[in-house]
Order: C-alpha cells, then structure tokens, then sequence
C-alpha cells in the first residue's frame, strides 16, 4: 500500500461511531476524497474516551477501512473533540500598531493579547477565531492587512477544552500508528462541511447531535460567535425505547434507525413492526406511533435546551438563515419539523457540501450523509490549516514561546 505526502485524513472519533475520511489535497486547494471508513465505537461515554483499548480498536478498524478504498497507508490525522468540558467564550484584545499601518506581526500581536486570558492549569486552548478586528473605532474590519492607524483592536472566540480528554485521543490515534496533526472542536468540523460561506454570513447555528452530546456552533458575519455543547445525544434516545420497551439495546438502535421518528404528527397509518423481548421471551407486534412517543419527548428536551442556550448566549435574534442540524441522530424521520416547531426559525438537515461548488471531487458522495460531517469537515480544516490560526493541543505553549521570541527579535532588531 502507497503513501502519500499530499494524502490528509480527518478522525471523528464519536460516542457511537468512529469514522475517518481520507483525502488528496490538489495545488489548486480541492479536496479529492479517496476513501471512507466508519467503525463502532465502544469506547467512549458523551464523548469523553473511558476505555483506550476500545477505543484504540474502533480506530484502527475505521482507518483501515479507509486505507482499502484510498490505496494509501494514512499517516497522520486531524481529530475532533467533543464533550461537556469543551467551553468557549468571546474576548478582546488590544494594541499599538508599530508602523502605522498594520502588519502580519500587529495582527499576531492582538490575537495573542486576545487570548491572554487566565484559565484553569487542567485546560488548554483549543481555536482561537478572529471575529473582526477594529482600527481607530473602525469596527466590522475582517482583513486589516494594510491599513493605516495607531490602535489596532480584535474580538476573538476562544474554545477550550480539557487537557486530560484531548491528550487521551492523541494517545488512543498514537497506539494506532497515527500521528495527530490538529484538534478540533466537532460543532466547528461539522460547521465546516455543512454551511454554506452566505449561511455563515448571515447568522446561523449548527447543531450536530451525536451519540452522547449535542453540539452547537454559532456563525454570524462570516465567523463563530458561540460554541457549546449539551450532555445529551441519539444514545440516550436509544436508551429510552429500549428502557420503554424492554429490548435490548442493540434492537432498539436498529428500531430508531429504521422506523424511528422524531414527531408523533408523521401518519404512520396500520405500520408496525416486531419488537424483539429479553429474557427469551418472544418477540411483541407493536404500532410504529408507539415508537415515535417514546422518541418524541427527549427530541424537544433537546431542542429546548438548544433553545435556552441561544437565548442565554444572545445569539438566536442573530440566526436570519436558522438553524442546520448534523450528526446521526439527524437522520431521524421528522427531526427538522420537531426542530422548526420547538424553536420558531427555519431548519434544514446538513449533509457535508460536495461537488466542484464545494471545493470537493472523487468520492465525494460517499460523505453525503449527515453522521459524516465532522469527519469531512476535519478534511476541509486540514486543508485551509496554512490560514489557521489554530494552535495544536499539546504544543501550544511551546509554540506560543517560540512566537513570543520571534516577535520580540522582529520589534527590536
């Protein structure tokens, strides 16, 4: 099996499945995806990795499902984090520009006063996102490269995330003989694949539920002004049937697959199905609509906490294009209806963008389902890194200390 220097692969290591997305970068900046590999996963709880071994194992098995489509041994990865821990916040920064014009060092100068805030030593700095930068009173500044002034201000968003949870994947990829490149927050990978560059302008959420979170990423202006995510997923939908309908949970993830729905007001007419017993007992006949009440009411838990959040954030007046909603659990029957009527806005279920339009060629139809999108996201990232101002887990201080000197030398020599 070849390997290719040009090859990029992103990990989307989930509570429920593991999937991993390989693709060439061409000179032009296209992405041609070679291949697609998907795993369960066992190893993880909401998100957080709670056995390594596995874990480890979902990994290697995603990987070398894709390695067999592409023909090509994947190196190196960019993964997605996920979990309650993940906080962001906004935060300002503010300096004197050197030359009176402004220059890539005054840019990185006002990123890092930016981010030179105070938190918890367990914590590490994930994203840090310009917003806009502002020159003079001259807000909505989006490329400042150039222009003349004497005070150059930014408003960034800052991810954070747990140390301890990135370090576990980077050691769970490592086992597997990946290296991680970069890691990422999934609401921004997911954003990333699913969002159009006017949705982003205009203002609008995503909301990818996974296995074990929900996570939510909010654009507005063409940059994210909030992230967070909720402790609450398609897993516990899965608990709920099987708990309401006593089989096991292996029947009632294929039960949700299949027939589940996410409103009692789709007309299910005479459908039923055959719902699996435990303990050896046969099997039961029940109404398809019995299934959807089950499912229904942790749909609206979770669009309303959505709900609150954007209100709490004061976010949602900022959305004039909606709400786009990802991951797995999207795929359910009525989810977009459940979503539009819980939170009064337009809703669309997001596939990864694929096509000449989209930068994307080769497989690409391969990563059209929605439980694709941080993967393929994680790819688009991994593509426009040499723009990023991202700062890698693990290296960031270092970095962070090599960049200091460097200014220090450009400022004074």
């Amino acid at each position: 099996m070849s390997s290719k220097s040009n090859i990029i692969a992103g990990l989307d290591v989930g509570t429920s499945v593991t999937s991993v997305v390989a693709a060439e970068v061409r000179p032009e900046g296209d992405l041609v995806i070679l291949g697609v590999g998907t795993s369960p996963s066992q190893g993880l709880r909401k998100g957080v990795v709670i056995n390594i071994d596995a874990t480890v194992d979902s990994i290697h098995r995603a990987v070398e499902q894709a390695e067999k489509m592409a023909g090509s041994e994947i190196g190196s990865v960019f993964a997605s984090l996920s979990g309650s821990h993940i906080k962001g916040f906004n935060s300002n920064g503010i300096v004197a520009i050197k030359a009176r014009e402004v220059s890539v060092l005054d840019v990185d100068r006002v990123i890092e006063a930016a981010r030179a805030v105070a938190i918890p030593l367990d914590r590490e700095v994930l994203h840090v996102l310009p917003q806009d930068f502002i020159i003079d009173g001259q807000d909505g500044i989006k490329e400042p490269l150039g222009i003349s002034g004497v005070r150059l201000e930014a408003r960034v968003h800052i991810v954070t995330g747990a140390v301890a949870s990135a370090q576990n994947i980077v050691k769970c990829a490592n086992k597997c003989g990946l290296a991680v490149r970069d890691i990422v927050y999934s609401g921004i990978a997911s954003g990333t694949a699913a969002l159009t560059p006017e949705e982003q302008e205009l203002g609008i959420c995503v909301v990818d539920i996974g296995g074990g979170t929900t996570d939510l990423a909010v654009y507005h202006g063409g940059a994210v002004k909030h992230t967070s995510v909720i402790p609450i997923g398609g897993a516990h939908i899965t608990n709920d049937i099987a708990s309401g309908l006593r089989t096991p949970i292996s029947a009632a993830e294929s039960m949700k697959c299949e027939y589940g729905s996410a409103t009692t007001h789709l007309s299910f007419g005479h459908e039923t199905l055959e719902v699996p017993s435990t303990g050896g007992h046969p099997p039961r006949i029940l109404s398809r609509s019995v299934l959807a009440e089950i499912i229904e009411p942790r749909i609206h838990e979770i669009f309303s906490i959505v709900q609150k959040e954007l209100v709490r954030s004061g976010c949602k007046d900022l959305l004039t294009s909606g709400l786009v909603i990802t991951g797995g659990t999207s795929s359910l029957s009525g989810i977009a209806q459940a979503a539009q009527e819980a939170l009064g806005m337009p809703v669309r279920c997001g596939k990864s963008l694929m096509g000449s339009h989209a930068g994307m060629s080769g497989l690409s139809e391969l990563i059209s389902s929605p439980a694709l999108s941080a993967a393929a996201g994680l790819v688009r990232h991994a593509a426009n890194s040499r723009n990023s101002l991202h700062i890698d887990v693990g290296q960031s201080k270092i970095a962070r200390r090599i960049k200091n000197v460097a200014r220090w030398i450009g400022e004074h020599f």
